[in-house]
């Protein structure tokens, strides 16, 4: 049976690569008494959600309204917690009715946007390195892509000057996200203030992918909604996944320009419903309840990050300090590159030697070559012991 030539385009993802890697080494495991499965190649934690939040969703479970379609209508209430988040977190006035749209994840937005605002042929910008649904997003839209290297050299600040006038003039969309996933860089507010000047100069669309707004373990994370402008081309991506520990419960928002959440709202109107109201109430209680949960996972994943880059370092491994949290972006090492070994290659080698499965860079674009991502999802002493479990790899591969 034919398929189209946009999933052609898309591939098989790296995530959907890894997990058949993963899926090989759990059987193997079985027959081979082989040790457990570390799997730190996905951004999704071992902690709950806050137990209030689980308390509202079990209450509302049986609930007939919980398990029956739910229309853009019904979301309101959900709106209405994201506008009093929005102003207390960012002193930012927004319609609930107008600015604000629920989400099935920020992937959601970010790979439904495109197809919502742009034509055939039409150019998008993405940063590289940068998140797979950035790209996807694109391609299904059947655009035209531009890529905006990030640097580790300049700390993977965007170089927005390196952008032609022709280019910025033909641009329809430019898609980024910090702090950042892979590098696992903060970001400053600058560089966001910087990206919409220039889309309210050339009438193109920003859309800033924001799910760790709340995960920055140094300085303060940027935000779109900073911005002056936002309200002209702008759009930003919210998730409860990662600060509030809800990757499974697949719920998220956006918040941006009238016109931009029109055009999202109108496509999902058409390709899928909205989340359950268990799940929508129990999110309302982590923006009115919950709002300090995030700081207290930012102590969590500091001593994780601390600790695992220690024994990293402690292991001959030279890695950067990230500013965020939840990963470890590590530059494959150098007795691996001296051997032209990729980083794809290295990561499926460590898997099946260790049990220890991370994500390779290049899964994240051209930019992402030669670095491997690792997830501090485990706890502490999960952790080290992944690590001392690559030590003998390493010994006998270096």
């Amino acid at each position: 049976m034919n398929t189209s030539r946009r999933l052609s385009k898309l591939g098989r993802g790296v995530f959907a690569r890894n997990d058949q890697r993963k899926n090989i080494y759990r059987n193997a495991k079985t027959k081979l008494g082989m040790p457990n499965l570390v799997d730190l190649s996905l951004g999704s934690t071992d902690l709950l959600p806050p137990s209030s939040v689980l308390d509202e969703i079990a209450r509302n479970l049986e609930n007939p309204d919980s398990s029956a379609y739910c229309l853009h209508a019904d979301t309101r209430p959900f709106r209405e917690a994201v506008t009093s988040w929005v102003a207390r977190r960012f002193d930012v006035e927004v319609d609930p009715d107008k600015e604000v749209l629920l989400l099935l994840g920020s992937q959601d937005g970010t790979a439904h946007l495109p197809l919502a605002t742009m034509n055939s042929g039409d150019m998008g910008l993405i940063m590289d390195p940068s998140y797979p649904s950035h790209r996807g997003g694109l391609l299904l839209a059947d655009a035209k892509i531009q890529y905006l290297k990030l640097n580790p050299e300049n700390n993977w600040k965007p170089e927005f000057n390196s952008l032609r006038k022709s280019d910025l003039e033909r641009m329809k969309m430019m898609v980024l996200g910090f702090p950042h996933n892979p590098t696992a860089c903060v970001g400053e507010q600058i560089w966001l203030d910087e990206a919409l000047a220039l889309g309210v100069r050339h009438d193109f669309i920003v859309a800033h992918d924001n799910p760790y707004v709340d995960l920055a373990l140094e300085g303060e994370a940027p935000a779109l909604l900073r911005s002056d402008g936002w309200r002209k081309r702008g759009i930003e991506f919210f998730s409860f996944s990662k600060a509030w520990c809800m990757g499974g419960f697949r719920i998220a928002f956006a918040v941006g320009a009238e016109p931009l959440i029109t055009a999202l709202r109108d496509l999902k109107g058409v390709v899928d419903f909205n989340h359950s109201l268990a799940v929508q109430r129990g999110a309302i209680v982590a923006l009115t309840h919950a709002a300090n949960w995030p700081s207290q996972m930012i102590e969590v994943y500091r001593e994780r990050r601390d600790r695992t880059m220690l024994a990293l370092k402690k292991l001959g491994w030279d890695l950067p300090s990230p500013s965020m949290a939840i990963y470890l972006w590590l530059p494959v090492p150098l007795w691996a590159r001296d051997r032209g070994v990729k980083d794809e290659d290295l990561a499926a080698g460590l898997l099946e030697r260790t049990g220890v499965a991370l994500t390779p860079g290049s899964g994240f674009g051209e930019g992402g070559l030669g670095w491997l991502r690792l997830a501090l999802v485990r706890p502490v002493d999960e952790l080290e012991e992944a690590v001392g479990r690559m030590k003998l790899w390493w010994q006998s591969e270096s």
